[in-house]
């Protein structure tokens, strides 16, 4: 028999989270309850809870589930946190986020997978803004921001995100070459010093824009359908 999205999401939290280190369990449970299948393709719904990531839309990814988890999990959202996402793609992370408890703004570059992203939120019934514009510059106009995380990979940590970030609050995302990136926890201690860990190697897109990469640069990588 076959399972339901049920039975595959539990199966995913248990074999591809709890068995490989993810121990938050508001973390855990809102892997448990935010449905994936339903911020996929109708073409890939079969694989939406395998350990991988999957194309979306406009040239766009949905993150592998241990990497949506381990980022969000590393953010230490406790409930009201002031945040900004970078990469809204088809509103999963976000939902995630939203889930456990974070007052988000989430930017999206392409305008119509913003328009997706903000439809998938909306009928889940998260509250969060999403915004079209480049996520790179991060959002000055709202800063400062208690966490940020950004889902696409610059070549180096974009200082708009670190100049953007109150005092107490954490950063996370991939930094890197195309080829060799790193998932990236920077943290701002109350007095203004900034620390930086590295929680091992990850693949992402490229983050476009002023503080991201050149398009220019990805004349290989295509962005629209």
């Amino acid at each position: 028999m076959r399972e339901t999205y049920e039975e595959l999401r539990e199966r995913m939290v248990r074999e591809q989270l709890e068995a490989r280190g993810i121990t938050d369990p508001r973390v855990l449970a809102a892997m448990r309850k935010v449905p994936r299948h339903h911020f996929v393709p109708r073409r890939h719904r079969a694989f939406a809870y395998d350990d991988c990531a999957l194309p979306i839309w406009f040239g766009a990814t949905i993150s592998q589930p241990l990497m949506v988890a381990m980022m969000a999990e590393l953010l230490r959202i406790e409930g009201g946190e002031k945040t900004l996402e970078i990469g809204a793609g088809s509103g999963y992370q976000a939902a995630i986020l939203c889930e456990l408890g974070a007052n988000l703004i989430t930017v999206e570059r392409v305008p119509r997978l913003a328009a997706i992203a903000q439809n998938n939120l909306r009928r889940h019934g998260y509250d969060a803004r999403v915004l079209c514009a480049d996520g790179s510059i991060g959002l000055p106009e709202e800063a400062p921001f208690d966490r940020i995380l950004f889902t696409a990979s610059p070549p180096k940590m974009p200082k708009a995100y670190e100049d953007q970030l109150a005092p107490g609050g954490r950063i996370v995302g991939p930094v890197g070459s195309r080829a060799v990136q790193e998932l990236v926890l920077v943290e701002k201690t109350p007095d203004g010093r900034v620390l930086r860990r590295e929680y091992g190697g990850c693949q992402f897109l490229p983050l476009v824009g002023e503080q991201g990469w050149d398009e220019k640069e990805l004349s290989n990588y295509r962005w629209e359908e």
